[in-house]
């Protein structure tokens, strides 16, 4: 669980940077409030390519330990199965 929390706050901390920035600029421009909606769109879009790069590491081990949990899952499941097979055998 530590891998996700770790890798959506980094997520959301890099989309709130980028908005931040974004409306400092649209500010020293004069943009009017019409500006909101595209800046947010602006600032998803970019902080979505940036995370591709900045936010590698943590993407890995989030994405490790899905699969651990996956593997984990699969092997309980198998168990299980095994068990009622020679549950079945037994009868």
């Amino acid at each position: 669980m530590k891998p996700f929390l770790v890798y959506t706050g980094l997520r959301i901390g890099l989309f709130v940077l980028v908005w931040v920035v974004l409306t400092g600029i649209a500010a020293l421009f004069g943009a009017g409030e019409e500006a909101v909606i595209w800046l947010l769109v602006v600032a998803a879009v970019l902080s979505s390519v940036l995370s591709l790069r900045l936010l590698a590491g943590p993407r890995e081990e989030f994405a490790k330990s899905v699969q651990a949990r996956a593997e984990r899952a699969s092997a309980r499941f198998e168990e299980m199965k095994a068990k009622e097979d020679a549950s079945e055998d037994a009868d």
